[in-house]
This record gives C-alpha cells, sequence and structure tokens, in this order.
C-alpha cells in the first residue's frame, strides 16, 4: 500500500508528553516552532519531508521552553472585553486614560485631555461597532507616525535598509519581518504600549534583516545595539494584553 503524499499545508496534531501539538507541513527549508497566545497553543511549521517522529525530537528538545512560555501567557493580565463606553479602561503609549465618549453631529475625532482621559468624539447614533472604529483608526494613525523617526534612526545605527513597513493587528506575534524583500509588519496593539517597548519589537525586527533566526547570534547582535533589551521585553510582557476573541 502506498503512502498518502503529504502536501503543503496538511494539518493535524501528535501528542508528546500529553502536550497536544498543531503541526502543519509546509513547503520551507526548516521546522518553526511557535507558542501562541491566549492560552499557549503549540504550533509547529515542519518542512514536507520532515516526518512526526522528528517533530515529536524536536518538541521534547524544546519542553522547558515551551512550558515557560505557556506560563507566561497564563498569568499575564488580560482585559475584558471593550464596549467603548463612559469610564472605560483604554491604554496609549503605556499610560491608562479613561473613556469619555462625546455625541455631537460632527465626524468622529479622538482627543487626549488631561494626560488622563481620551475624549472620543461619535455621531449621534453610533452603535458600539462605530465607537470601537473611530478610536481604533484614531490608534493606527498615531502609531504611524511613531514609526518613521525611530526606523530612520535605527537604520543608521545598524546599517540596514528598510525598504517597506505596516501596521496591522497581528494575534499571535508583536511583529514580522521578511529579510528578502526588508518589509516590516508591526501589531497595531503596539500603540497601547510604552514607547520603549515599540522601540524593541522595531529594533528587534530590523535585526533580522542581519540575522534570520533567533539564535546566539540573533542574540549578541540585540546586547550590541540595544543592550537593555531584555528588560523592554519582560516591560512588554508584564503589560495587559488586549481581549481578544482568538480563533485560528
Amino acid at each position: 500500500m502506498r503512502n498518502k503524499k503529504i502536501t503543503s499545508n496538511t494539518m493535524h496534531q501528535i501528542n508528546v508528553n500529553g502536550l497536544v501539538v498543531d503541526v502543519v507541513r509546509k513547503n520551507i527549508k526548516n521546522l518553526h516552532l511557535g507558542v501562541y497566545p491566549p492560552e499557549g497553543r503549540v504550533r509547529v511549521a515542519a518542512p514536507l519531508r520532515v516526518n512526526d517522529e522528528a517533530v515529536r525530537l524536536a518538541i521534547i528538545s524544546k519542553l522547558s521552553w515551551i512550558k515557560r512560555q505557556q506560563s507566561k501567557f497564563q498569568t499575564q493580565n488580560r482585559q475584558s472585553a471593550r464596549e467603548y463606553v463612559y469610564r472605560e479602561s483604554h491604554y496609549y503609549l503605556g499610560h491608562r486614560y479613561l473613556l469619555n465618549v462625546v455625541y455631537h453631529k460632527g465626524p468622529g475625532k479622538v482627543i487626549i485631555r488631561n494626560k488622563s482621559v481620551i475624549d472620543l468624539y461619535v455621531r449621534e447614533d453610533a452603535d458600539e461597532a462605530q465607537r470601537e472604529k473611530v478610536l481604533v483608526e484614531w490608534y493606527r494613525r498615531e502609531l504611524k507616525k511613531q514609526i518613521p523617526p525611530l526606523i530612520q534612526k535605527w537604520e543608521q545605527i545598524i546599517g540596514v535598509k528598510v525598504n517597506s513597513w505596516g501596521v496591522k493587528k497581528m494575534k499571535t506575534k508583536w511583529g514580522s519581518c521578511t529579510p528578502e524583500a526588508g518589509r516590516i509588519w508591526l501589531n497595531l496593539e503596539l500603540i497601547k504600549k510604552s514607547s520603549n517597548c515599540l522601540e524593541y519589537i522595531l529594533v528587534h525586527e530590523m535585526m533580522h534583516l542581519l540575522e534570520r533566526k533567533h539564535n546566539d547570534h540573533f542574540k549578541e547582535l540585540m546586547d550590541f545595539y540595544m543592550p537593555h533589551w531584555r528588560l523592554y521585553r519582560d516591560e512588554l510582557n508584564r503589560m495587559p494584553l488586549a481581549h481578544e476573541t482568538w480563533t485560528y
């Protein structure tokens, strides 16, 4: 009997020491292991040629790291679902603000007041989805203002070139980099974190233009160019995560 051909994006689950792992086969060169929020789901992207036994051995070698990552997700504070109503807590650049919803006849806008209040101006008939849209669009504009001067600063320091960048909602990572294209994506949620956290993630992704993998060389580069990066990473991990409906 012939074995069933494994095709790209074929997904199944395996059990490793009681740990359920999602395995997806892709036309890639190297195996990639990830632990994802909110509960620490484990996912492996494996090359087509790599069988389940090899995946199992790779997971076993990383069990301690996997458990640490899962523990971080399970103990990190998480906001309840946001309804975008009066005196609800929202974050901007690492600081907590109380929301003040102002209904008026003009277009939606956001104003920061007294370093403690976010005035959210919306039309008189705006529902929850429309209130959210106004705030999210403001967050996006604000983050896009922060990024260009940071890229310019770190291009000169590191000696690399970012060809393009963008902002989008990302559920499993703070940023991503495609070294071949020189393209970087940053998570919209970073506008809620401190400036140090944003800069750390940007530098992290830019460093992938010099080193693709999270290996010792990558850490050496981070240590050289941003000696306090671990402090910023820990700060990011301590801050509350946004509430999300997590689906995969």
